[in-house]
């Protein structure tokens, strides 16, 4: 896809921080005619709007009410939607709130609703339209793990589908105090994964999964206790992690992923993100790092634990 293509772009978690930042430059790059930002929280969507009108210039964009944690809040947004959609950005996603391990009404745990779940869903629904040409899911270098800052690499005894749907259902910490690093890159992992694996069934579309790196200026850390996320969000994030690569602005992140929707350097059915020990500059093949994303039955195991959990 290239700029000045038209047909609609939808993004979700795009009220604040990325998502928000993703939908200003594809505005300013006039690559749709619409621009769709999907949020849970409807006044916040209605700020979003409001603001990005605002600093654009252009009217090009409406609010979508999704839910990415509920797969029926999903299918019911995308109904709504009277536009073709060409282009999605799979932004939403977080820690999991206060209560990570939580279970939904799915039988999986929040921190994998609002990663993986209903972004699944959500695409699956979109390609059926027929007017999808280009996806992105927005990636994490702690699926592969980021030693610098003690993420350890997430690691499987056998890969299989059913130890795969354990991570899902929670039942893979059953006997273990849970990390949430190692849980979020996990999650991460498997979005990455069934990407892939989609983008195999569906050669003719760009499917692929893009980090925007550790980026300042975002919502991640909204669920840490107020003195770590005070600390995270005025301190380590805008003045300290930069000077070892660690960490960019919110502007060279959401640029990653605009690249992506509107070049076609970076390939389908890839993962994209920073080079090992760093979470900034070029874009690389994760495969490189970690062979299992570049693994058919790897893929496939994935993507049939996690549709284990959709009706």
């Amino acid at each position: 896809m290239s700029a000045g293509q038209g047909g609609a772009a939808l993004i979700t978690g795009a009220n604040s921080g990325i998502g928000k930042e993703v939908a200003r430059q594809l505005a300013d790059l006039d690559a749709f005619d619409a621009i769709y930002l999907a949020c849970r929280n409807e006044a916040k969507a209605q700020a979003a709007q409001t603001d990005l009108e605002r600093v654009t210039g252009k009217s090009i964009f409406t609010t979508v009410l999704m839910d990415t944690r509920d797969p029926g809040s999903v299918r019911t947004a995308v109904g709504l939607i009277d536009s073709p959609v060409r282009a999605v950005v799979m932004n939403a996603g977080g820690t999991g709130g206060s209560a990570p391990m939580a279970a939904t009404k799915d039988g999986v745990t929040e921190l994998f609703a609002s990663n993986v779940l209903g972004h699944v869903v959500l695409l699956e629904q979109l390609i059926a339209t027929g007017a999808l040409t280009t996806a992105v899911l927005v990636g994490s270098e702690a699926a592969r793990g980021v030693p610098k800052l003690g993420m350890k690499r997430p690691v499987f005894t056998d890969h299989s589908v059913a130890e795969f749907a354990s991570v899902i259902d929670g039942s893979f910490f059953a006997d273990a105090k849970f990390d949430a690093r190692v849980g979020y890159g996990q999650v991460k992992y498997f979005g990455a994964l069934s990407m892939s694996d989609l983008a195999r069934r569906y050669p003719s579309l760009r499917l692929l999964t893009v980090s925007p790196g550790n980026t300042a200026g975002t919502d991640v850390f909204r669920d840490m206790p107020p003195i770590m996320r005070t600390l995270m969000n005025r301190v380590l994030m805008p003045f300290v992690l930069p000077r070892s690569d660690l960490a960019h602005p919110v502007g060279a992140g959401a640029q990653r992923l605009v690249d992506a929707v509107v070049g076609d350097r970076l390939d389908s059915a890839v993962f994209y993100a920073s080079a090992a020990n760093t979470l900034t500059g070029a874009l690389v093949d994760q495969a490189g790092i970690v062979a299992d994303f570049a693994d058919p039955t790897i893929q496939s195991h994935a993507s049939e634990a996690i549709h284990r959990f959709i009706a």
